[in-house]
């Protein structure tokens, strides 16, 4: 029997070596003569034992990893091909700690299928959620959406049902499912994971939503800095229209629906889903004023819905499953799961899909592992560039929109980046003042000056000039950028600052900004 041995393509795992490590194999397998082949999977998201290397046995899949080039020989001296001991043994996949204890609904195939293989993603309950929508009344989709608690996972919670039954009732000739995966903040690969390990279940979550909605047309807008999902995106759409799951009759119904992948040229704030629209149309990203709405009046002025990559790769679970199978999962108004990624100064950085309702504590301690460095952890940014910073005092926060927002704080695309106490929080907050400066599309002014002077506030306090007048100028600052962008890029940029400020004042203290000059 042929032995399949799976080695990521994820791009995480690539960066770390994983395409000289399937040379490698492969040139093992010749030389040996061995009955095997390679299959080139996504990540399964734990990327401290990236490349993980897996083989197929009786008993089911073993890790291995990390793996270097220079492992190979030895693995396969060991048995490697039959799931034989080694020292970069992991065991079961399935039974390592960090994936055993994960609740896989939107991931549970990213690692385990062939990206590119409709068959294999048929196998593993793929396209049940679409075969279920086409055989429905559109409005009953939207309902069922709405029921599960689905709420935008991009970062602004919004219910996705609610979205969709605006889009539906609008009067249009023409309408658009825009996927928002232009994926800019730091510390986050969730979309980037989807699209590279998991491609056909985007496909298939648009779709429904194009059936949902009465939307023919689909586009999938990505950054520049994502060659590699971009490229498989685009294989997976081609076959996905050759297999009749996109085109003219989707899956053999009266529904048609198409798409393509458009590439983004870098800017942070075409994230922003009123200026990627305006890219989209080939114009400069900048922020539109709302009214209108983009579900009244989106792409080319026609109704949009704009989702999010895990928003819509959520959908199928929910037309297979049903709405009260996803809305059993989480707490309070945030229901379902959600993938949350753990990076920086962490001892096992990756992606770990779970339920709302996580303790912040739990996810850096218990299932982080703590920092890398074996520091204290001093503090932890959750929802990107953006995101407040939150102490250990407040670590007993619930991984939940509402709980997030009562502390001054946002979920975001569910992105947590871990500092030991060797960071400098002034510094930190300098730094998001900076990002503003430099990503602001430059349409409203509390943004574009306000994070400018920002920075030179920031650099006062930093050099001793007037430290608590310039704090409260700091502060003043925030308030008029919450409260008078058009955007949430100099919207949210104060969450950083105010809460680098307010749990850490020690940082902007005299003494201690004097000390670190020294």
């Amino acid at each position: 029997m042929t032995v399949r041995i799976f080695i990521p393509r994820d791009a995480a795992a690539l960066a770390l070596g994983a395409e000289n490590v399937a040379m490698a194999i492969a040139q093992e397998i010749a030389a040996r003569g061995l009955d095997a082949t390679i299959v080139r999977n996504g990540s399964r998201g734990m990327h401290w034992l990236e490349p993980l290397v897996e083989v197929e046995t009786d008993g089911g899949r073993i890790a291995y990893g990390p793996v270097k080039k220079g492992d190979v020989a030895s693995l396969f001296d060991a048995g490697f091909a039959n799931g034989g001991e080694h020292p970069l043994c992991r065991g079961k996949t399935d039974e390592i700690p960090f994936l055993r204890q994960q609740t896989r609904l939107t991931f549970a195939r990213c690692g385990v299928t062939d990206p590119l293989s409709l068959s294999d993603y048929r196998a593993h309950d793929g396209l049940r959620g679409l075969q279920n929508a086409i055989a429905m009344d559109p409005a009953a989709i939207v309902a069922q959406v709405t029921e599960s608690g689905l709420r935008g996972r991009g970062g602004a919670g919004f219910p996705t049902g609610i979205k969709w039954k605006t889009v539906l009732e609008a009067a249009a000739d023409r309408k658009y499912i825009v996927c928002n995966a232009d994926e800019g903040d730091s510390g986050t690969f969730a979309d980037r994971m989807i699209m590279e390990g998991d491609p056909f279940v985007l496909i298939e979550g648009m779709a429904i939503a194009g059936v949902a909605t009465g939307a023919t047309k689909g586009y999938v807008y990505t950054r520049s800095e994502y060659p590699h999902a971009i490229a498989v995106m685009e294989q997976a759409i081609e076959i996905a229209r050759a297999n009749g799951v996109l085109g003219p009759s989707v899956l053999g119904s009266k529904h048609a629906f198409d798409m393509e992948v458009r590439t983004g040229a870098g800017a942070y704030v075409c994230g922003e889903e009123t200026a990627l629209l305006n890219s989209l149309e080939g114009k400069r990203g900048l922020v539109r004023a709302k009214p209108p709405l983009p579900a009244h009046k989106g792409l080319f002025d026609c109704p949009t819905v704009i989702n999010n990559v895990i928003s819509l790769a959520s959908v199928p679970i929910v037309m297979d499953k049903g709405a009260a199978f996803y809305r059993d999962f989480g707490v309070g108004r945030s229901r379902g799961t959600i993938p949350i990624q753990i990076a920086g100064n962490v001892k096992h950085g990756g992606l770990y899909e779970a339920a709302f309702g996580l303790s912040l504590g739990e996810i850096v301690d218990g299932i982080g592992g703590g920092t890398a460095s074996g520091r204290p952890v001093k503090a932890v940014q959750v929802g990107g560039p953006l995101g407040a910073y939150f102490p250990r005092a407040l670590f007993d926060t619930p991984f939940d929109y509402e709980a997030f927002a009562a502390k001054d704080g946002l979920i975001g695309h569910a992105g947590i980046v871990v500092f030991d106490d060797s960071v400098d929080m002034l510094h930190q907050a300098r730094f998001a003042m900076e990002f503003c400066a430099v990503e602001s599309c430059g349409k409203c002014t509390p943004c574009r000056i306000g994070s400018t002077r920002g920075v030179e506030t920031a650099d006062r306090i930093a050099q001793g000039i007037e430290p608590e007048k310039n704090r409260e100028l700091l502060a003043d600052l925030c308030n008029t950028m919450k409260y008078g962008s058009l955007c949430a890029l100099g919207g949210f940029t104060p969450y950083p600052v105010l809460s680098a400020m307010n749990h850490f004042p020690e940082d902007f203290s005299p003494a201690t900004v004097v000390q670190a000059a020294e």
